[in-house]
C-alpha cells in the first residue's frame, strides 16, 4: 500500500473534523448541555489524531499505524458525534474500542 494514501486519508478526516467541529461550535444545540461537551470531546480527538494521520508514512509501519488511527477516529469520535446528536449514551459502545485503537496506534510506534 502506497504510505502517501495516508495524506489523502488525512485530508477527507481534517475537512471533515472541522465541518463537525464548526457545527458542534455554532450550529449545535442540544437540549441537554451536557452533550455539548461529548461532541466537543469528539471533535477535539478527531482533529488531534488526523493530524497524526500524517506522520503515518514516516512510521516502520504505516499501514498499521494509519489503520489503527483511523479505527479510532471512527469508533471513538464517531460513537461521540452520534452519542451527542441523538443524546442517548447507549450509542457509546464504541467509543472503547476505538480508545484502545489510538493507544495501540501510538504503541505501535515503538516497534
Amino acid at each position: 500500500m502506497d504510505p502517501r494514501l495516508w495524506q489523502k486519508v488525512a485530508a477527507i478526516s481534517g475537512m471533515a473534523a472541522v465541518g463537525l467541529g464548526a457545527y458542534g461550535a455554532h450550529g449545535f444545540k442540544p437540549k441537554n448541555l451536557a452533550y455539548k461537551d461529548v461532541w466537543q470531546t469528539a471533535s477535539l480527538y478527531h482533529l488531534v489524531h488526523t493530524a497524526a494521520l500524517l506522520g503515518a508514512p514516516l512510521a516502520k509501519h504505516p499501514t498499521v499505524f494509519g489503520g489503527l488511527l483511523t479505527t479510532g477516529i471512527l469508533a471513538f469520535s464517531g460513537s461521540c458525534y452520534t452519542v451527542a446528536l441523538l443524546e442517548d449514551r447507549k450509542y457509546s459502545r464504541l467509543a472503547p474500542v476505538g480508545g484502545v485503537a489510538f493507544i495501540a496506534a501510538w504503541a505501535s510506534l515503538l516497534f
